[in-house]
């Protein structure tokens, strides 16, 4: 792999993506070369060794999930079960929070055939992170995904979580009573579903709302900033889960992306509210590796992504 993250401002591999190959070259043996920090090429040989238990340090605030994200497809081309403990951020920017991976996307992948699970041992936020969580998955089948279509809403699920030392200002509390009656105003029924202060290194919060329709599910997260509200934190969340309700798509744009190396190993298609930079990097790096998807867009700005499955799990 080449010129590894090469658009970004700050080139090459960072704690969190080393962190990635490391712990997939513990699980099969594999030889590498470029695991570095900053390193843009990497060479990976997997080996014939397995492991099941993995454990790791990001060091940082990087994010958990993109460990778990990693891990994740293993689980359906592997026959044992996988254990994957990570420390490092779990609620933070650029990535999902570990309440979108345990109350979205694996409760929506569980309905193909993925067999996993989340405990969260500690939240952590940027920037000393501390965060801890645990990954269990098992030997897994997945059926070819269907998700062009999302039926009608249920209800709005709200999962508020704020750090400790900011419980006397109830943020968590606001943030979630404020999404609750915003979300009622428009329309949609709203259940809170959590309102929690763990203890952590630095202080934060987090927001995510979920949409429960007929045949799918949807995720709008969102983190607390210093200087802005938890009224105003809740505010942004419900603009963006109206808007995307509003599009008609079974999928939310990170899900989009998230889902598509699952489309390329069980094959089906998946409905998206807009194609993003990360969904057409992904289009190139799943051919890259034999996934054979094909895009088609829409007129109203959506797409339709179709696959058939991989000759890996045939």
């Amino acid at each position: 792999m080449e010129n590894v993250r090469g658009s970004r401002p700050d080139p090459g591999l960072k704690p969190q993506h080393l962190a990635a190959v490391e712990v997939v070259a513990d699980l099969c043996g594999a030889a590498v070369d470029g695991a570095d920090l900053d390193s843009d090429t990497v060479t990976f040989r997997p080996g014939d060794d397995r492991r099941s238990a993995v454990a790791t340090d990001i060091g940082t605030a990087g994010s958990v999930t993109l460990l778990f994200d990693t891990v994740l497809p293993i689980a359906v081309t592997t026959d044992e079960p996988l254990l994957l403990t990570v420390s490092g951020g779990t609620d933070v920017k650029w990535s999902p929070t570990v309440g979108y991976h345990r109350w979205v996307k694996l409760p929506l992948l569980s309905r193909w055939g993925l067999e996993a699970d989340i405990d969260l041992l500690a939240t952590g936020f940027y920037p000393a992170g501390g965060g801890r969580a645990v990954l269990r998955t098992t030997p897994s089948t997945l059926a070819p995904i269907e998700l062009d279509r999302r039926g009608a809403l249920e209800r709005v699920d709200v999962y508020s979580t704020a750090a400790a030392v900011l419980e006397d200002r109830n943020v968590a509390a606001r943030q979630a009573a404020h999404a609750k009656d915003e979300l009622e105003e428009a329309g949609f029924t709203t259940e809170v579903q959590r309102v929690a202060y763990p203890e952590t290194r630095s202080p934060g919060s987090s927001l995510l709302l979920r949409g429960v329709y007929e045949h799918t599910m949807t995720g709008v997260d969102a983190l607390g900033e210093r200087g802005r509200t938890s009224e105003a934190v809740a505010e942004g969340a419900v603009e963006r889960f109206v808007a995307l309700h509003e599009t008609g798509a079974p999928v939310d744009e990170h899900m989009a992306d998230q889902v598509m190396v699952f489309l390329a190993l069980a094959g089906g298609r998946v409905r998206l509210p807009r194609v993003t930079d990360h969904v057409r990097t992904n289009l190139d790096l799943l051919a890259a590796f034999g996934g054979d998807i094909a895009l088609t867009e829409h007129q109203d700005g959506s797409a339709t992504l179709r696959a058939s499955p991989h000759p890996a799990i045939e």
